[in-house]
C-alpha cells in the first residue's frame, strides 16, 4: 500500500508526456515456453460479488481507522490470474451483485458479441450469462467491472488475464504486478470513483498489498523476469520504475512493441493500461534495486530486489530478446485514404453519455468500412488530464507531422488539458464498438459513445 503523503524521492519525476504506456512461474534457470493449457475445451467462470478487503498492515493500525477491513465489488474466480492459450475460451459469469453489471475485456480486440453495452446488456442482478471469446493473440490483458460501477457505493476489483505465447519466450521468471488504486474514508471504507473525494486518503496497493514481498525470495544473478504491470487504478496515471537495472519494454497494452530501453528504467501506465517489460538481474550477491511507483505527485519505494548469495543461474546474462510475435498486426497503415474524424471529450462536448445512460440506439461518433485506415483527432476540453480507450482495435500514435508512428500499439491513451492527440487504426473487426473517455480527477465522470464498423 502507498500513501500519497507517505516518504517520497523528488529525484524520480517521469514526464507524463513521455509513452504513456503509454508474475507467477517460477524457473530454476529454464527457459519457459508459451504457457498452454490441456487439449480439452478451455473454460473459464467467473463472479462479481460482495466482498470485503483488508487493508495491509500496518495502514489501518498506524492511521487509526476503526475498520480494518472495506467492502468492495469484486471479480473473482478459481485462479487470481488465469491463463489461456489462443483458441476459444468458453466463459461463464454470474452476477451476485445488487446492481446491473459489465465484463470490460482490456486487450480483446473483434469480439463484438462480447463488447459491453453493445453486444451484451448489463447483466441484471442475479443474471448468468455464457459467452465464448476467441482469443487471437498473446498478451497481458485484463477484466474489470469499471464501466457501470462508478458513483456506486463500493469501489470494484479486477483480475488480470494472460494469453500464453504460442512461442518458447527467453525468461526464467513471469510475475504479474497489479496496481490498485484506493481513495479511503477516517472510518477505512473505500469510496468508488465518480464520488466526491474530499477527506479522503488516496493510497495504491501492490497485488493486494504493501508489495515489500513482491518477488518473494532474493533474486540469482542473471535471471531475467518478465514483469506485466498493469494500473488496475481507475483514475490516477502511474510510473513504475526500477532503479540500476535496464527495463526492455516488449508489450504494451496486449500487443508487441519493437524492443526499447525505457527512460531511467521507468513506465508510465494510464488507468487500464499494460506494460510486459523484461529485466536482467545483474550485480554482486546482496547488491538491491529499488522498485518504486510514481503516483503523480512523489514516489514511493514499493519493494527492494535483492541479488541472491548463490551462484548466479548462468555465467552470463542473456542476450538481448529479440520482438514477441506480431499476431498478424498489420505493418503499414495507409493514412492517405484514412477516413479522419475529429472527436472532442471533455467540458460537456455533446453525444458523450455516462455508461447508465447510454442506449444502443444512440448515433455513432463515426462509421467505417471494413478495411479501412481510420485517424482520429482526440482533443481534451477538460481542464485536466483525460484518459481515452478504444475498444475493438488496436491503435497506433501518429508523430506530429503525419509522417509516421510510434513503434507499438496502444488501446489506452492519456491527452493533458487542452491538447490534441491523434491515433490511426486499421478497421479490421466488423460491430459496433464503445469509446470511454474519463478525466483523471476522481470524481468526474466516465463519458462513453460507439463507432460501428460495416
Amino acid at each position: 500500500m502507498i500513501r500519497i503523503n507517505g516518504m517520497a524521492d523528488q529525484k524520480f519525476r517521469p514526464n507524463r508526456r513521455a509513452v504513456l504506456a503509454g508474475l507467477s512461474a517460477a524457473g530454476s534457470g529454464l527457459m519457459l515456453p508459451g504457457r498452454a493449457l490441456a487439449d480439452e475445451p478451455q473454460r473459464l467462470a467467473w463472479r462479481a460479488a460482495e466482498a470485503s478487503f483488508g487493508w495491509p498492515n500496518p495502514a489501518g493500525r498506524s492511521l487509526g481507522w476503526s475498520s480494518k477491513f472495506t467492502p468492495v465489488w469484486s471479480l473473482a474466480g478459481a485462479e487470481p490470474a488465469p491463463r489461456a492459450k489462443p483458441g476459444l475460451l468458453d466463459v461463464a459469469f454470474q452476477n451476485d451483485l445488487p446492481a446491473s453489471a459489465a465484463l470490460v475485456w482490456r486487450g480483446l480486440d473483434g469480439v463484438p458479441s462480447a463488447e459491453p453495452l453493445l453486444g451484451r446488456a448489463g447483466l441484471a442482478p442475479g443474471g448468468k450469462e455464457a459467452l465464448q471469446l476467441a482469443l487471437r493473440q498473446a498478451g497481458t490483458m485484463f477484466c474489470d467491472l469499471s464501466l457501470l460501477s462508478d458513483g456506486k457505493a463500493q469501489p470494484s476489483r479486477g483480475l488480470p488475464f494472460i494469453v500464453s505465447d504460442t512461442e518458447p519466450v527467453p525468461v526464467d521468471r513471469d510475475e504479474v504486478i497489479m496496481i490498485e488504486e484506493w481513495r479511503v474514508r477516517p472510518d477505512g471504507i473505500a469510496i468508488a470513483p465518480g464520488n466526491d473525494p474530499r477527506d479522503t486518503q488516496a493510497f495504491h496497493t501492490i497485488n493486494g498489498s504493501f508489495g515489500s514481498d513482491l518477488l518473494g525470495a532474493p533474486i540469482r544473478a542473471n535471471t531475467r523476469l518478465r514483469l506485466r504491470l498493469i494500473n488496475a487504478g481507475p483514475r490516477s496515471i502511474v510510473a513504475f520504475k526500477l532503479e540500476g537495472l535496464d527495463v526492455h519494454v516488449m508489450a504494451i497494452d496486449s500487443r508487441p512493441a519493437e524492443p526499447f530501453l525505457a527512460r531511467n528504467g521507468a513506465v508510465m501506465l494510464a488507468p487500464g493500461a499494460r506494460v510486459d517489460a523484461f529485466v536482467d538481474v545483474t550485480g554482486p550477491a546482496g547488491t538491491k534495486f529499488s522498485m518504486l511507483l510514481h503516483d503523480g505527485r512523489q514516489a514511493h519505494l514499493i519493494n527492494q530486489l535483492v541479488i541472491s548469495n548463490e551462484a548466479p543461474l548462468r555465467a552470463d546474462p542473456l542476450p538481448l530478446a529479440p520482438p514477441l510475435p506480431t499476431n498478424g498486426l498489420p505493418q503499414r497503415l495507409d493514412l492517405k485514404t484514412a477516413l479522419r474524424v475529429e472527436l472532442a471529450f471533455g467540458d460537456g462536448q455533446a453525444n458523450w453519455v455516462i455508461p447508465t445512460a447510454f442506449t444502443a440506439v444512440s448515433p455513432p461518433a463515426f462509421t467505417a468500412k471494413a478495411g479501412r485506415a481510420v485517424v482520429l483527432s482526440l482533443t481534451n476540453r477538460a481542464a485536466t488530464t483525460a484518459v481515452f480507450h478504444l475498444h475493438g482495435h488496436h491503435f497506433r500514435l501518429l508523430d506530429r507531422l503525419d509522417d509516421g508512428w510510434k513503434p507499438f500499439w496502444l488501446d489506452t491513451i492519456a491527452i493533458d488539458a487542452g491538447q490534441t492527440q491523434r491515433i490511426a487504426f486499421a478497421a479490421e473487426h466488423a460491430g459496433r464498438w464503445l469509446i470511454e473517455a474519463a478525466e483523471t480527477r476522481w470524481e468526474a465522470a466516465r463519458f462513453v459513445r460507439w463507432y460501428g464498423v460495416t
